[in-house]
């Protein structure tokens, strides 16, 4: 069963949802393993409504209304049905301009199994990447470490993963990064570096883009809960 998508339109550097897929979208999409897990839109609201965690990081919700994702155990997604759709990662919610929720933490969910039992060569990049491959290598240099051409690489994951390489590992170092803030006292310049970004100021450019404000404010909150 499809699941409900917006269109997807490009709006300042973002995609944006309006109302029907577009074929591009819709067919990348359908090629999904587990088409009657996630794709299942039924399924899955089952699930989101249950706070069922056998779902834990196969989906995630993503709220029109409020643009942020959501793991299928948060209890804060009270959003309408007709409001919400379902993505396989959280690289692929991100790619479509969703932000993440800071109270289910999607950075904490378990490893997604959208792409386990598909093609081998997206599971060994998938693996790679979230390792750090691309923290210090090209796209170039995995799809050359894979044996294919960069372009296959991409479609082999708009297809499986929803997002592209790039965008996978950069939300791969937010999530990374999100954690050591707020489950450590690390120093904040020590964490930017070992999730591998390449400066302070890409460090701090992704949060502004990922969640409109400043890594510190993340310690910032932690500190004053206690």
């Amino acid at each position: 069963m499809l699941a409900s998508f917006g269109h997807l339109a490009r709006g300042r550097g973002t995609l944006r949802l309006d109302s029907d897929p577009p074929p591009r979208y819709r067919l990348a999409m359908t090629g999904f393993p587990h088409d009657k897990m996630w794709r299942d839109r039924k399924r899955c609201d089952r699930a989101r409504r249950a706070y069922d965690p056998a779902f834990d990081g196969v989906f995630f919700t993503c709220v029109r209304s409020t643009r942020i994702y959501c793991r299928s155990i948060c209890r804060t997604t009270r959003a309408l049905s007709k409001n919400i759709f379902f993505v396989p990662s959280a690289a692929a919610a991100e790619r479509l301009g969703f932000r993440p929720c800071l109270r289910c933490r999607p950075e904490s969910a378990p490893g997604s199994p959208a792409w386990r039992g598909t093609a081998t060569t997206v599971a060994r990049a998938v693996r790679m990447i979230e390792a750090g491959f691309l923290d210090s290598h090209p796209v170039q240099a995995l799809a050359d470490r894979l044996g294919i051409g960069p372009r296959h690489l991409s479609r082999l994951f708009q297809q499986h993963v929803g997002a592209s390489p790039a965008e996978m590992a950069g939300t791969r170092r937010v999530q990374a990064a999100k954690r050591l803030i707020t489950d450590t006292d690390r120093p904040l310049s020590e964490i930017a570096f070992e999730a591998g970004f390449g400066s302070i100021r890409r460090f701090n450019d992704a949060f502004r883009k990922l969640y409109q404000r400043a890594p510190s404010s993340f310690r910032r909150a932690r500190t004053g809960q206690r």
